[in-house]
């Protein structure tokens, strides 16, 4: 077996700070990059590391003092002695092969004909005869020793971290590659889905693209349901692609007809797009609760006293209380509030700021069909649901109509995850949902995630079987405890201290990741780390175009029989007003 040319040795280094590298007098820094995935063979192990940074170092002052002249035969023969490059890699994970293999290994690296320059073919041999099934990686407890040596990492290495796509056993879907190898590196998406997650990255590093890989990926493998609320048009239908040539991409019901539907808040945008078969859905004002309000008291500038008495007005009418208050007049108003103790001036107040509410498109005084009972019935038969807003994408129309539908499904879920608790039946277990939010900071910002339902959704994470996937360009807007729960991170180049401070939110070894994150090209890269992948890891993005139509494709769709559809309870069905 040909064996790799070694890169380095390591010099010194401890579990807390990193190994210190020293680079071969061969090797050239410049091909040296930060994020790159190497791998140090130790006596008995192998470490698979990450490279935080390069450095310059030099064997004695007195050459800096004077240095040789440019291109000379001096700095070649300095080079690797006098002059060297060093590294630094982070440890991630370790393989240790079976303990019938160790004494064959120990004896092998312990002969006098061992190069300290080359790993033991015992070792590499039973190494690379695994199998991903057979391969046990284990979190980093100890270092190699000194002068263990370090190489790139092979494909035999990426396979065994990180999975292939067309494994047997898991739902693995390739979201990239490493920036300077050919080799897919796979997101586990069953574990994806079992926590809520996040995309993040400043303005033009293409979240909106990352975020339709993993959707697309989420539904190529049946990972999940999803429900997307797209703010900005992207994702159910064509969207524009971004370069100073004009393209579009396909949206998510081109790649996927018989699995996708489009619902959309404003029905003349959506048919202007070209889009010929999306749903209508409105919302009435007996489906705004005050929480709501809550959630968009900025956009509508409430005080705190309109909000409280928006109560006393909820408690007196029940779900119609927007309604009547719409409908009230000043005598009215002044007779109410001198037998329910209410205030006149905060009612009125009130009543002028929802008359903003007749502005959205989608807004009715009553309707006669229950549309979000629609979408909860074709997310229980397996459909992936789109809602577009079309014009209706300011903050406060977007806020409003997300908060108050994903209130009433999480709420149907609840019902329907407490059942299958009580039966333990698998016909009554719900299937696995994937909510998608845009500007998340603006639903989960320290001051309202206590009145919101995607703030509740983060917090129980799979309790319920519904999981978040926020998309967003300023993580450090979103709660802390919120960010705790967050379980993979998909983060794309941000320049905020603040925002790269909480990416790395009860994250372990944060301060060498930083430097990465720091260092990515601002399109096409992203650093992956958290639940749904065995290490952090930079990738160069898979690029959504017709080559990856073709892969993801459409797979044999059948529909789900009408006795496996979703049942909703009594109780649920008046919740949500059947």
């Amino acid at each position: 077996m040909t064996l790799e040319q070694p890169l380095g040795s390591v010099v010194q280094g401890s579990l807390s700070q990193g190994l210190e590298v020293r680079l071969h007098p061969d090797v050239l820094v410049e091909d040296m990059r930060v994020g790159k995935f190497l791998v140090v063979q130790g006596m008995r192990s192998r470490f698979f590391c990450m490279l935080t940074d390069v450095s310059l170092g030099t064997g004695s002052p007195r050459i800096l003092a004077n240095p040789p002249e440019p291109n000379s035969f001096m700095q070649e023969v300095l080079a690797g002695t006098g002059t060297f490059g060093t590294i630094n890699l982070t440890p991630m994970l370790m393989f240790t092969p079976g303990a019938n293999r160790q004494e064959s290994i120990a004896k092998s690296q312990a002969s006098p004909s061992h190069s300290k320059r080359t790993p033991s073919n015992a070792t590499l041999s039973s190494y690379q005869a695994q199998t991903s099934a057979d391969i046990e990686l284990l979190p980093v407890k100890t270092i190699p020793g000194h002068f263990s040596q370090v190489y790139d990492a092979s494909e035999q290495d990426f396979r065994a971290v990180f999975g292939w796509e067309d494994d047997p056993h898991r739902r693995n879907f390739a979201i990239g590659q490493p920036i300077d190898m050919a080799v897919p590196v796979c997101i586990d998406l069953d574990r994806f889905v079992e926590r809520s997650n996040g995309v993040f990255g400043k303005s033009g590093t293409g979240k909106s693209f990352l975020t339709r890989l993993l959707l697309s990926g989420i539904i190529r493998k049946q990972a999940a349901v999803n429900l997307i609320f797209d703010m900005h048009s992207e994702y159910g239908w064509e969207a524009a692609r971004e370069g100073k040539q004009f393209s579009t991409v396909k949206g998510l019901r081109q790649l996927f007809p018989g699995q996708v539907q489009i619902y959309t808040l404003d029905p003349d945008s959506t048919k202007r797009r070209g889009v010929r078969d999306a749903q209508e859905l409105y919302i009435s004002y007996d489906q705004i609760d005050v929480e709501d309000l809550m959630l968009v008291r900025g956009e509508l500038n409430l005080s705190e006293a309109s909000l409280e008495n928006a109560i006393i007005l909820r408690n007196e009418f029940g779900k119609a209380w927007i309604t009547r208050l719409l409908a009230m007049s000043n005598g009215e108003i002044q007779e109410f509030c001198e037998t329910k103790m209410g205030s006149k001036s905060s009612i009125m107040a009130l009543q002028r700021k929802l008359n903003r509410l007749d502005e959205l498109k989608y807004i009715r005084n009553s309707c006669p069909h229950n549309y979000v009972g629609q979408i909860l019935e074709s997310i229980e038969a397996g459909k992936h649901v789109v809602i577009e807003f079309g014009s209706q994408s300011n903050l406060l129309s977007y806020m409003l109509a997300t908060n108050v539908i994903a209130r009433r499904i999480h709420h149907a879920y609840v019902r329907k995850a407490e059942q299958f608790l009580q039966t333990k039946k698998v016909s009554d277990r719900p299937r696995q949902l994937v909510i998608t939010i845009e500007e998340a900071h603006r639903f989960l910002d320290p001051a309202t995630v206590g009145q919101t339902i995607f703030g509740t959704i983060a917090r129980e994470m799979r309790k319920y079987f519904v999981t978040l996937l926020v998309v967003d360009q300023r993580p450090s807007g979103i709660d802390n405890e919120v960010m705790s729960q967050i379980g993979t991170r998909i983060t794309a180049l941000l320049n905020d201290e603040k925002d790269i401070d909480a990416i790395f939110t009860g994250v372990s070894g944060a301060q060498s990741l930083r430097s990465v994150l720091a260092k990515l090209d601002s399109k096409q890269q992203a650093l992956i780390l958290g639940h749904a992948i065995p290490m952090p890891v930079v990738v160069k993005t898979r690029p959504y175009d017709e080559t990856f139509y073709a892969e993801i494709g459409d797979p044999a769709w059948e529909e789900v029989p009408n006795s496996l559809l979703f049942k909703v309870s009594e109780a649920a069905k008046a919740d949500l007003g059947f």
